[in-house]
This record gives C-alpha cells, structure tokens and sequence, in this order.
C-alpha cells in the first residue's frame, strides 16, 4: 500500500489553501507558522511537487495544489466531520456529495421532511460538479448528473425529466414568441454543463440550426433559470429544476411541455457496500420516495 501523508500535514496544506496565509492558518491550528512551513514542506517533499507559490501578496496554490486539494479536500472535510460527530456523541452521520443545482432547486426544498422522519440521522451535504471520490472517504452517496458511466458502483436513476425551452411571461409577451423560428431572433441563455444542448434541441424540434452564438453562458442550472426569470432571454433547462419557478409562475414553457427532450441525467451512485448501513438504507428509500413524487413536468404531487 502506498504511503499516505500525515493528517497533520494534510490539515496544514488544507489550512493554508483556504487562508491563503501561514500565519492565518498556524492561529486556526493553534500551531506556529514555522511549524506550518515545516509540515507544507514535508508534503511537497513526499509528493514531488510544489504545492504552493509565493509572492508579496501572499501565497496561492500552484497548479498542483489545485489537483491536490480537489482530490483531498473532501476526504479532509469527512475526517473533520467524523471527528466532530464522535466528539458530540453523534453516532448515525450521513455523508451526501450532489451535483450543485439539483442540490439547491430539488433536494434543499424537501430535506425538512427528511430531517422529521429520521431525526436521529446527522446528514451532512455538499455540492459540485466533480463528482466524490468514494475511495476517499468523501461520502457515503453521491447525486450525479450526467450520462452514467460509473463502473463498479451501484447507479440508480431517480426520475425522468423533460428539458424545454423556459423564458418569463413577460419575456414572451413582449417577443410575441409562437414560433420556433422566432428564437433565433432572441437571446438564447446557454448551460455549458447540460447533457441537452440547444443543437440537440432544435434538431428535435425544427429543420433550423441552432445559433453559435449566445447571450450568455452559464456552468450552473439555477444561474440559467435565475437570468431566465430576469429576462435575459431563453433558457433550455430542466423542469424539474425550474419546479420552483413554474410554480411561482417566474418562468412558463415557451411552447409547452411537448416540445421538451425526455432524459434520465440524475442518478444516486453509491458503492454496494454503503447500502448495508441503515442511514445509507433509510436516505436512498426516502430519496426515491420523494423522486416517485416529481413529475416530469418538475411539479409534485
């Protein structure tokens, strides 16, 4: 087995990466900045490389602490968490990594439920587009998003959702938006991370090519939605992540639900072994419970 660096050099690395100071990170260790130096150097020496630069205005990671810490940095986060769990006498955490918007736009709004049915469990959630890596440590599930291409993991798709074209009422008021030609005389808003891009819209849906070039770019589904609502212009999105704001009546589809791509891009992946925990168990049965509830139109009932 390979040698794993000290915690204690892995918390001064992690400590001086998020201060972007020695010195800030010694007072939170409650070490010296010398000592932090110290053990920052015995890291790079161990791996190889520099993981910080220097410079008058301070220290910032190099490209190599930035692979780094993108790869311990969760597993840090775990240690921290699980240590602090022991120590106040919690004994059932849940550990649950999610891509960032469903975490925001899906799961936030119904976690409440969640809590009062499993008050016993401490659930500890995190959120982005890199997905966690379970050999790691980094969680006990993880909310992907994407095609799933995931071998040696248990995936399990959460529900089907219809990708449209979603603009506010007053946007399509004012363009007088019926036709699918007409979005070419409009801002189109793009998601950079969508697994459904406008290309794969329009080929659907007209013998038009869609634009090159767009108003804006987001790597976000709730930025999207947000500049939809703010009139930026048209976004191609997720009805179930726009729920809210079909709710709300913030966003409409521009030609109804039947001009929308059906997908599966959620999925709860897992190791098989995880599910043996009853946490991990009770998480994924409500998880699907609730996903049974969403509709692909993103309302529940």
């Amino acid at each position: 087995m390979a040698t794993v660096p000290s915690v204690a050099n892995l918390l001064a690395f992690e400590a001086v990466a998020r201060r972007r100071s020695f010195a800030l990170a010694a007072t939170e260790l409650h070490l010296t900045a010398s000592a932090i130096s110290h053990q920052v150097a015995k890291l790079e020496s161990q791996l190889g490389v520099r993981l910080f630069e220097r410079s008058a205005h301070g220290v910032y990671l190099s490209a190599a602490g930035e692979s780094y810490l993108s790869r311990v940095g969760g597993a840090i986060a775990a240690l921290v968490a699980a240590t602090d769990d022991m120590r106040q006498g919690v004994s059932n955490s849940l550990y649950v990594h999610s891509a960032p918007s469903i975490a925001s736009l899906w799961l936030m709004p119904r976690l409440r439920g969640f809590a009062e049915a499993y008050p016993d469990i401490s659930l500890n959630l995190s959120a982005a587009h890199t997905p966690s890596d379970f050999a790691l440590g980094q969680a006990d599930i993880d909310i992907r998003y994407g095609v799933p291409q995931w071998p040696n993991l248990e995936v399990e798709p959460l529900f089907e959702e219809s990708i449209l074209p979603l603009a506010s009422p007053q946007f399509i008021k004012e363009h007088r938006l019926k036709r699918i030609d007409q979005l070419l005389e409009v801002p189109l808003i793009q998601s950079n991370v969508s697994i459904v891009q406008w290309s794969d819209w329009f080929r659907t849906f007209s013998d038009r090519r869609a634009p090159e070039r767009f108003a804006v770019r987001f790597d976000r589904a709730q930025m999207s939605l947000d500049a939809a609502t703010q009139g930026l212009g048209v976004a191609l999105e997720s009805a179930v992540n726009a729920g809210g704001h079909l709710a709300a009546g913030q966003l409409r589809p521009v030609y109804g639900f039947e001009k929308a791509i059906k997908v599966k891009a959620h999925f709860a992946v897992y190791p098989a072994r995880h599910a043996r925990r009853p946490a991990v168990a009770a998480f994924l049965s409500w998880l699907h419970g609730e996903a049974s509830r969403t509709r692909t139109g993103g309302r529940t009932s």
